[in-house]
């Protein structure tokens, strides 16, 4: 199977032209807080050319996280309740990104799939390093699956999603839940029943500790992963702990569904392939999706690159297959 295409597809070209053009600083050549705001400039600026579907509600509140208030962003589909519920978890290599940088996407699986979407703000490193976006992620999903019923929610329908970062988070908070349940005792009673799990492009191992092609291919499209590891990483000993990297559970058995999505031109290509493979050795129904054209970071740009709806359609399709709907 091809899995990078000849050339970076058009509509992407002109994309990266126009980054190329605004000479914006690497974010690992800058602070933490630099790369968040020129990420949240970025989006900004491209928002008047981005597909934001119309949804019925949306609403920002607050939690309770591990470590006091952990802010949620609640999408509201225009269907008839209860919704099924998708926790979303943004990318961003766990240092920036936030709800207002994948605001799109999150409406556009809201409207496509008619299921509340509730998007989370992890803490983020290096200020809080791992095992802290995880721990805030699964709070989202307990809290989902005992209160999506105050928001019109079905918890009993329950699908986690997330891009990059947010794709690992997706599934160390689907092996979490999954060891929680095997693990018997009052944990397992209060372990949320996740349905599906959304893999976009996802980061599973930080370290980057297997020799896959598309590191080699597309390293200079990439911000430093060197970097991000370093400011979510305490130290090399997280390397090995599965919650920080997925890809290395040793049993992938009894975990959700996965709907598996990876472009061709990104460095996390083969990451989202080696996985998808793991959980198809252990019986897990997995829908792997590669675009060989497409970049890192592509299902953005709804309304710029065609390939992103496309990617988005199927996201939705999924979704809505898991749903019953």
């Amino acid at each position: 199977m091809t899995r990078r295409a000849a050339e970076l597809d058009e509509e992407l070209q002109e994309i990266e032209a126009i980054r190329e053009a605004r000479r914006t600083p690497e974010s690992h050549a800058v602070t933490p807080e630099t790369a968040r705001e020129q990420l949240e400039r970025n989006t900004e600026g491209m928002s008047d050319r981005i597909d934001t579907p119309g949804v019925d509600e949306v609403n920002d509140f607050e939690i309770e996280g591990p470590e006091g208030a952990l802010p949620v962003r609640s999408y509201h589909p225009d269907a008839e309740a209860p919704h099924p519920v998708t926790v979303f978890f943004h990318g961003g290599g766990f240092v920036y990104g936030s709800p207002d940088t994948h605001d799109n996407v999150c409406r556009y699986l809201t409207d496509a799939a008619d299921t509340l979407v509730l998007s989370v703000d992890y803490r983020k490193a290096p200020e809080h390093s791992f095992p802290a976006a995880v721990e805030d992620a699964y709070a989202a999903v307990e809290w989902a699956d005992r209160f999506a019923g105050d928001l019109h929610g079905d918890p009993d329908r329950l699908a986690v999603a997330g891009d990059s970062a947010g794709g690992n988070l997706a599934a160390a908070v689907s092996l979490l839940a999954r060891d929680r349940r095997e693990g018997g005792g009052r944990l397992a009673a209060e372990t949320p029943d996740i349905d599906r799990q959304v893999l976009i492009y996802p980061w599973l191992d930080p370290a980057g500790r297997f020799a896959f092609d598309s590191y080699a291919e597309n390293r200079e499209e990439d911000t430093s992963p060197e970097w991000l590891y370093g400011k979510y990483a305490r130290s090399d000993v997280d390397a090995g702990n599965r919650y920080f990297a997925p890809l290395l559970a040793e049993d992938c058995s009894g975990l959700p569904p996965a709907t598996v999505v990876t472009a061709g031109f990104d460095a996390l290509r083969d990451e989202g392939f080696a996985y998808a493979d793991r959980l198809q050795d252990a019986g897990v129904e997995v829908t792997m999706a590669n675009y060989e054209a497409m970049n890192h970071g592509f299902v953005n740009l709804l309304g710029l690159v065609s390939r992103a709806h496309d990617a988005a359609d199927l996201l939705a399709e999924d979704l809505r297959a898991t749903f019953g709907e």
